[in-house]
């Protein structure tokens, strides 16, 4: 039971969005869209969102699920333009879907941000822990991995997994463990349960930017994140991971987009309302981080 995955780079935050499809039945899926966004000029764009759009059209592809592994620290998420854009285009709406920890992660931020507390009615499916489901006739499975953050997702795909800000190319490590909620040592344990599946399993990582100046890259095996992961491999203790990540963390600088993301993401991707002159303000938190 293998998808197909059309892998798309974002090469201003280094993200990978994908489309992935069942061959047999067409039917696909949307991981981890971006929406493009200029912060110097609080300007959107959709050049990418679009791009994902027309690689199905070309395809025959019809988008059953736009699936987001978290609440992204570091991009917009494009997720609720394209539900809009599918909807108006045919009628059929893909069900937006992410972990249901999402709840913890808003309770903590809306605060922060002036939200309300409710979880968000954007989402159309929040995901428990392992939940099945299902694209086209591929089966799937909603793996949680906090540890990153707390609402954090892998969706295993068929032979497909995709790991969100959990693992990255073996090059390259792991995610960060330091923001609110996270825990390197419950990332060690996630990862821990990814590595009890297949070697043979692909794995699609959410994020590359091309460590030692290599060209970017998308795609492992679990194998190959067992054998040579340089922050994790199948012989890496707890306590040697937990030592490193986070001395790791405590170097790394907040991300660019952080205030402006998580507003976004934390309502799927929707934009704030306008106000009463048409104009969609996002909120500039101080010293809050």
């Amino acid at each position: 039971m293998s998808p197909q995955v059309v892998p798309f780079h974002h090469a201003d935050t280094g993200t990978w969005s994908y489309l992935m499809a069942d061959p047999a039945s067409g039917a696909a899926a949307i991981i981890d869209p971006v929406l493009d966004f200029d912060p110097r000029a609080g300007r959107t764009a959709t050049d990418s969102a679009q791009r994902l759009l027309s690689e199905a059209r070309e395809r025959g592809w019809r988008i059953d699920w736009l699936l987001e592994t978290h609440a992204h620290a570091d991009h917009l998420s494009a997720a609720h333009v394209l539900r809009q854009r599918l909807q108006a285009d045919g009628g059929h709406a893909p069900r937006l879907a992410i972990g249901r920890r999402i709840g913890e992660v808003r309770r903590f931020f809306a605060p922060v941000f002036g939200l309300a507390e409710t979880e968000a009615s954007c989402f159309d499916r929040l995901f428990d822990d392992d939940d099945t489901f299902a694209v086209g006739e591929l089966p799937a499975q909603a793996i949680p991995v906090p540890g990153h953050t707390q609402d954090s997702l892998a969706y295993l795909i068929g032979d497909a997994l995709f790991t969100g800000d959990s693992l990255f190319l073996p090059d390259s490590g792991t995610a960060r463990c330091d923001f609110p909620g996270g825990d390197a040592a419950m990332l060690y344990q996630s990862i821990q349960r990814l590595y009890r599946l297949p070697d043979s399993t692909r794995v699609f990582v959410c994020h590359d930017y091309g460590a030692g100046g290599r060209e970017v890259a998308c795609e492992t095996t679990i194998g190959e994140q067992k054998r040579g992961n340089i922050h994790v491999r199948a012989d890496t203790g707890e306590a040697e991971f937990v030592a490193l990540r986070e001395a790791r963390d405590a170097t790394l600088a907040v991300p660019a987009l952080i205030l402006p993301a998580l507003q976004v993401n934390l309502r799927g991707g929707a934009l704030p309302e306008p106000e009463g002159n048409g104009v969609r303000y996002l909120k500039l938190p101080l010293n809050q981080f």
